[in-house]
Formats: C-alpha cells, structure tokens, sequence
C-alpha cells in the first residue's frame, strides 16, 4: 500500500495508548500483591507468578504477530488483540483464586503479545521515513512511563479502592480504544496467505519460556536454574536453525544485517535492558538498603518519571541536530554517569540531592529510549517492515521481561559481597549494584559508537 506523506498522529496516540495499557499490566500488581494474597489466602511472594506468567506468554507470543498480520491484515489482528486484553482483564477482575488469576493473565498476554508489535506495525506502514522520528517519539513514551509509574499507581489503588480496579480500569479504556481502532488503523494492507511455522514457533516458545523461567530461578535454586538456561540455549539453537533453512520462517534474521537495525535491537537490548533494571534497584535501595517507607520510595521514583517527561519535547531536536550516533552513545555516556552518582547516595544524603540524581537519570533514559527506538527502522526497507518489526518486538519484550530478572541477579551478587565486607551498611550492595549497571552500559556504548556518523540523517532530516 502506498505511504502517507504526513504522520497520522492520532493512530500513533491510539497505538501508544494500547502500549501503555500493556506496559502498566506487566509490573502493576507488584504493589498490589499483599493485599491480593490475602483474598486468595496465598503467601504474598506467590503472586509473582501471575506476572511471570502474564511476562512469558508475552515473549512466547510476540513472534507469531508478524504470520498472524500478514494472515488477517494489521487492522484486523489489531483490534482482536484490543478485544482479548480487554476480556482477559474483566476476567481478572472476577478470578475467585490464584490459579484462575494466572490463566486470565495468560490470556492477558496473548492480547497484548498480538497488540503491540501489530500496533507498531500499523503505525510503520503508514508513515513516510522523514515522519519516523516523530512517530516513534510518540511509541516511546509508554515504555518510558509505564515502569516507573505502574507500582506506584497499584499501590494507590490497593490500598484505596481495592486491587480489583487495576484489571477492571482496563475495560473502559480498552472499549475506547477498540472503537478509535475500528476507525483509525487503515484496512488496505495485502494478507500474505503462507503456513505458520509450527516447529519455529514451538522451538522458539520453548526457548523464551525457559529463558524466562531460568533467569527467574537463577539465584535462588542454581541447579533447576541452569538445566532452564541450558534448555533455553539448546532450544533457542535449533530453533535460529530450523528458521535460516524454512521456507516461511517465524522470524527472518535478515534485517540484522542492517547496522542501524542492529545497534537499535542488539545493543538496544542490552540498554533496555538495564534501563528497565534501574526502577526496580531503586526502589529496592531506599527500601531494604536505607529502610524507608514504600511510600517516600515511591514519591522519589516519581522524579525519574518528570525527567522522561520534561525531556520529552526536546529528544526529537537532539536527534535532528547531533544525530543518531552522537545522541546515543551521549545518552549512554551519561546515563553511566548518573548511576556511578547513585553509588555514592546513601540515608544521610538530602533528598533534593537524591531526586535530582532521579531525575537525571530519567532525562538520559529518554534521550536514549528515543533514538533506539527510532535508528531502528531508519534503513528498513517497506517489504522489510514486517518481518523486521516482529523480529524487533521479539528482541525487546525479551529485553525487557528480564530487566528485572537480571537486576535481582545484580542485586544478589553485589548484597551477598557487601555482607561480607561491611554487614552494618545495609545500602552498600545496592549502591554497588548501580555500578555493575553503569559498567555493562558500555556494551551498548561501544556498538553505538561504531555507526557512521551519518546514519539515520534522512530520517533525522539533517
């Protein structure tokens, strides 16, 4: 179908929506899970398996959006999606139990894992390359403010008006946003009538699944941890082998050949990764490191969200005037900085100090998620959208899923150590662990700084 020449900024303000719904639903219930627990009369840690599980078939699905768009058309996939999320949340808000909780966010999943990608993938096929930037600023924002503000908003609303109302927000929203989609996301895009690869998708599912699984594991039982991982490793091989040799493969590799589509999602991974793992070492060092209150922690996370949405405006400028290459490798550079500023915070540091170093980190967060998200797709060519865009959305909700997963990991490591160097200074491994996330960011740092100096300039229309 042909591309429009001006951004269709109310289907990427209707995708975006849809990717904050998303987004919030994965870590929402953190907060929540005492008083859920008591309802269900489980023990409060046993509700993370309800966002292990809502997480998994995230990352399990993810791949299949891709067939299932070219199969049904984008607008079609797109508003079933919308459909079961909104569904699936009614559904939680009715579970009686625990087990049942857990299926409703199975389904949960299944909507969002068609939603986002195939969301993102409407938006991209129906926007000019020197609109890119734009849009994508608009598909940013929602992986930026979701973390940060999904504890705090399940906490309010547990102990306000009850944990129910997290699933049943949902439903108006989602009706909202069904209909807008029935009449915003174009309908013109050619089915591709091809079979699914079963065995892809299977190897693949298995792959994610453990990987998932193990990372959760890893730390607390090492055995069953490593047998996971291997799993995930064994899987995840025959699978990358079964899909470089089918005729119609789940996902394409091609694209990775593309530098700027390599550096978003290859060290993009890495970045979201560990950006995705800074919330939740922050809230855990004011916590369990400086012993103070859910409450005060919660308030000074908030300053990460003002720095994302202060910056914000001027993220798209940056790009257009330093370019991708100088814009990123700058956010990294700085990003570290801010958490080596985090290692020295301790219980007597002000807390104006403290919010301002969470608000800086913030601003680099968005500067950084923003040309990631955009360098991407920069020389991806129209016949490449769809299979680059599944490949891109299976790389981050991976990425992302086990951001916090890897930050417990640090976490561990880096308090297990400190016990043992200086047992009374309870904020000493958390303030350690934010120097293992500023070190691992150089990966990412090192990628970025090996594009041309030019790359993306037609879509940074420099």
């Amino acid at each position: 179908m042909p591309r429009s020449q001006t951004l269709n900024r109310p289907l990427a303000l209707l995708v975006a929506a849809t990717f904050f719904m998303e987004n919030l639903d994965g870590t929402i219930i953190q907060t929540a899970a005492p008083a859920m627990a008591m309802d269900f009369g489980v023990r409060a840690v046993d509700i993370n398996l309800a966002m292990t599980a809502y997480l998994l078939t995230l990352a399990v699905g993810v791949p299949a959006s891709g067939w299932l768009a070219d199969r049904f058309g984008t607008k079609r996939v797109f508003c079933v999606a919308i459909g079961i999320f909104t569904v699936a949340s009614l559904l939680c808000t009715l579970s009686p139990t625990l087990p049942l909780l857990v299926a409703a966010r199975v389904l949960q999943g299944l909507g969002g894992a068609m939603m986002v990608p195939v969301g993102r993938l409407a938006v991209l096929r129906a926007v000019d390359k020197r609109d890119l930037l734009d849009a994508m600023a608009y598909l940013t924002w929602p992986a930026l403010l979701a973390p940060v503000l999904a504890p705090a908003i399940g906490g309010i609303i547990a102990d306000t008006i009850g944990w129910h109302w997290i699933f049943l927000l949902n439903i108006p929203i989602g009706g909202i946003a069904l209909v807008a989609a029935l009449k915003l996301v174009p309908a013109g895009d050619i089915a591709q009538r091809h079979p699914l690869d079963v065995i892809g998708f299977a190897l693949l599912g298995v792959a994610l699944a453990a990987l998932v699984l193990g990372m959760e594991e890893l730390g607390e039982n090492l055995v069953p941890a490593l047998l996971l991982i291997g799993l995930s490793l064994v899987a995840g091989a025959l699978g990358v082998w079964r899909m470089l040799r089918a005729a119609h493969p789940l996902l394409r590799f091609g694209a990775l050949r593309i530098a700027t589509f390599r550096v978003g999602n290859v060290g993009g991974g890495v970045y979201r990764l560990l950006i995705s793992a800074a919330p939740f070492v922050f809230t855990l060092m004011f916590q369990e490191g400086f012993g103070w209150s859910a409450s005060l922690a919660g308030i000074l996370v908030v300053a990460v969200f003002a720095g994302n949405i202060m910056i914000k405006p001027a993220t798209s400028p940056l790009i257009r005037r330093f370019g991708f290459r100088t814009v990123i490798v700058g956010s990294n550079l700085a990003g570290a900085a801010v958490y080596v500023w985090c290692a020295f915070l301790t219980q007597e540091t002000p807390l104006a100090v403290i919010a301002v170093a969470l608000f800086a980190s913030g601003v680099f967060r968005s500067i950084g998620f923003s040309g990631y998200n955009s360098v991407q797709f920069a020389d991806v060519e129209p016949a490449q959208t769809n299979e680059a865009n599944t490949l891109a959305s299976t790389m981050q909700q991976v990425a992302t899923g086990l951001g916090i997963a890897v930050a417990a990991l640090i976490v561990r490591f880096t308090t297990g150590i400190a016990e043992l160097v200086d047992p009374a200074d309870g904020g000493l491994g958390y303030r350690w662990a934010f120097l293992v996330v500023a070190a691992l960011l150089l990966f990412p740092t090192i990628e970025a700084a090996r594009l041309p100096a030019q790359a993306g300039s037609h879509v940074a229309r420099r």
